[in-house]
Formats: C-alpha cells, structure tokens, sequence
C-alpha cells in the first residue's frame, strides 16, 4: 500500500507521469471523477485523450464516491481538481444552499479518510491552483481554497508528492 500525490498546473503533463507510475501494475482501477458535459466537444476531446491513452486492460470506473478508494489493487484518481468541483455541485455551494458549506467539509473529510484508510497502492492526481492570480468571483476564491486545502491534507499523509512543470516531474517528497 502506498499514497502517491501528483500535482501540478493545467497542460503540466501530470495525468501522463501518474499514468507512468502504474504502468507496469498490470491491472489498474482507473477512477475518472469528471463526467461528460453535454454539448462541450473540447472537453469530449480531453477526456478522449486520456481514454485513449490507458492501457486497454485497465478497469475505469466513473464516480465521485469517497468509498470507491476503499478498494485492493492499483488505483489511479484523474482527477482530485474535477473530484472537488463535482463535491461543491453536489453539495450546493455555488448556489448557497442552506447547509451546503458543512456538507462539502464533510464530503471532502470522506475523501480523505478514504485516502487515508485505502488498502490499495493510490496514484491521485491534482491541480495546484495556488501559484496564480486570486481569483476574481467568490465562487473562484472558494474552489481554490478548497482545493488547495484538499491537496495539502492528502499531501500530508502521502507517501510520495510529485510536481509536474512543463513535463517534467520534480519529487516533493
């Protein structure tokens, strides 16, 4: 069992060097935590890229559910940055939903308790959304806090991070 956290900025190559380090697992559970959006052909584009990039003897799983982690082999998270997006509409927060704020904390604490307890050898990967500019809108602020908030807890109890600049990975820890 191990924790490995990938991060890095938008187009790094982080999803391909996460790809690299469960290469030779044989038999990987791909969780892909962003759906299709209807009507977006650039995004059908991205995740056609990343499709057609995994092995054809890997097992994808669509989800956002903490517990889907909770399970043995090699698992490998595409991507933490689309999970937390999908927590925050699921909960209600970009439209101030009464309670919304305690639901994402404690769908987020999940994730990381699922991280944290996963009996499997976990590649996640990550954007690192705090080396830009502050975000102009709330709803951006928020997202960024979350999410580099997110990052530093499954950091913490990783057992390795990785920083992917223009392709080129740097180890953390």
């Amino acid at each position: 069992m191990s924790r490995v956290l990938v991060l890095g900025g938008s187009r790094s190559g982080k999803s391909a060097h996460a790809e690299s380090l469960v290469a030779d697992a044989g038999d990987v559970t791909y969780l892909a935590t962003s759906p299709a959006v209807p009507g977006d052909a650039e995004w059908a584009e991205r995740v056609a890229a990343h499709q057609a990039r995994r092995p054809a003897g890997w097992t994808t799983l669509e989800t956002t559910a903490p517990s889907d982690l909770l399970r043995r082999g090699t698992v490998l998270v595409d991507s933490i940055t689309t999970w937390v997006a999908a927590l925050m509409d699921q909960t209600g927060v970009w439209t101030d939903e009464p309670g919304a704020s305690d639901r994402l904390a404690r769908r987020c604490d999940a994730l990381v308790e699922a991280w944290t307890m996963t009996p499997a050898h976990v590649v996640a990967v990550s954007d690192e959304v705090g080396l830009g500019v502050v975000p102009e809108t709330r709803a951006g602020r928020l997202f960024r806090d979350t999410l580099g908030s997110v990052n530093q807890r499954l950091a913490g109890t990783a057992d390795e991070v990785w920083f992917v600049v223009a392709g080129l990975p740097q180890r953390l820890r």
